[in-house]
């Protein structure tokens, strides 16, 4: 679909919808009445969450992601939102069920989660589903993700800022990436080790030209 009014305007939303409402089902007849004004793309402008949860579930890339989440990490929410942007199939909390919701900006309502307790559960669910764990860590063994071809069923396991990766998540990974640093800090900030990572995997599977 064509870019809509407001993807390249000075607004994010729409107001209500002139002249006669459209029958289809995917519309939700609230946001017809009084417009749209949520961070979606236009083509999704006056749909249910439902329908555009649908319509993404027919696109979703094969790659994962897992966050561990010992210590109620803010970072989360930054993560889920990317993976939403870049289209991954689920994110993975590990650890502590509940998490800030504050930097998600409301793109957890379109993105698949799923809650493991620890990270054995997690490399169980990813053998069964087929997918290798990608550790991303610049700890001592990890080889640059700049030159290291990522498995297309992957997920991209992360840890907490400061820490980083426990060892249980070091030792169930296949593999162990690092992301190239040239300043004098020890690690960057989880939340745009994720979104680099995932950028990577769509740079080697998924860029095509007019994407966005």
């Amino acid at each position: 679909m064509d870019r809509g009014p407001t993807e390249w305007g000075t607004t994010v939303g729409v107001g209500p919808w002139p002249g006669p409402w459209p029958e289809d089902p995917r519309y939700d007849p609230d946001l017809l009445a009084h417009g749209d004004q949520r961070n979606v793309a236009d083509r999704y402008r006056y749909w249910t969450v439902e329908a555009i949860v649908a319509d993404l579930d027919t696109q979703r890339h094969p790659f994962h992601v897992a966050i561990e989440n010992w210590q109620h990490d803010l970072n989360i929410g930054t993560v889920v939102r990317t993976a939403n942007a870049f289209l991954a199939a689920e994110v993975h909390i590990v650890g502590r069920r509940r998490w800030n919701r504050r930097g998600a900006m409301i793109t957890e309502k379109y993105q698949h989660l799923r809650h493991h307790a620890d990270v054995a559960d997690l490399a169980a669910y990813a053998a069964q589903e087929g997918l290798t764990l990608v550790a991303v860590d610049n700890g001592p063994g990890s080889v640059p993700i700049e030159g290291t071809p990522l498995p297309e069923r992957c997920v991209l396991l992360f840890g907490q800022e400061g820490p980083g990766l426990t060892a249980a998540a070091r030792e169930a990974a296949a593999v162990t990436v690092s992301i190239a640093q040239f300043g004098s800090t020890r690690s960057i900030n989880a939340g745009v080790a994720a979104g680099i990572a995932m950028h990577t995997w769509i740079r080697q599977h998924a860029a095509r030209e007019g994407a966005g």
